[in-house]
């Protein structure tokens, strides 16, 4: 199970904290030794789209580590005041100058290995127009078959399109849940 240890010091009152399982919890929890505040460290979340134009997606190649040079589907992490498809589309945007309609919750995907959740929206593309931004060397579409598999970016993003892909064929999408190793 992945225990973040990240917090060394209060938001509260910038004392130290140690890390010790609270009264009527039962887990070990960030605990300022000053005031007695608590601070749970809960997972990040990750959000994206699968941009479709007819029988094509939308992929991004990374200008940012982690893997510089791969492809990926737009998405990232989710600001503070903003739902999830709000985030979906602001990622879309900023990584690929995008503009879509989203068409529904795609997949739900566990990397409890590094607390995180990512949500994958379908999406449908307004426009062939892209504007990649400063985190993308570029944007293109994709059929299925020329789909780079051995240079996507990261696991959920290889089980998202071979989920919409295979939803695709049946004629019919669904909310797909798994856990990523």
């Amino acid at each position: 199970m992945f225990t973040p240890r990240s917090i060394r010091h209060c938001k509260t009152c910038a004392g130290v904290v140690r890390y010790e399982v609270p009264a009527d919890d039962n887990r070990e929890r960030a605990v300022c030794s000053a005031c007695g505040a608590i601070h749970y460290e809960n997972p990040i979340n990750v959000v994206g789209t699968v941009p479709a134009w007819q029988d094509q997606v939308l992929l991004c190649r990374r200008n940012i580590e982690p893997r510089h040079g791969y492809w990926t589907l737009p998405a990232g992490f989710l600001e503070l005041g903003e739902t999830t498809s709000q985030g979906a589309i602001r990622e879309t945007i900023e990584e690929a100058g995008a503009r879509i309609e989203l068409e529904g919750l795609l997949t739900v995907l566990n990397v409890v290995r590094v607390g995180q959740l990512h949500l994958y929206y379908r999406a449908r593309l307004c426009d062939t127009e892209f504007a990649p931004g400063p985190e993308t060397i570029e944007a293109r579409l994709f059929t299925e078959d020329q789909i780079p598999w051995d240079t996507l970016a990261f696991r959920t993003v290889r089980e998202t399109l071979q989920r919409y892909f295979d939803d695709r064929r049946r004629g019919h999408f669904g909310v797909h849940c798994a856990d990523i190793g």
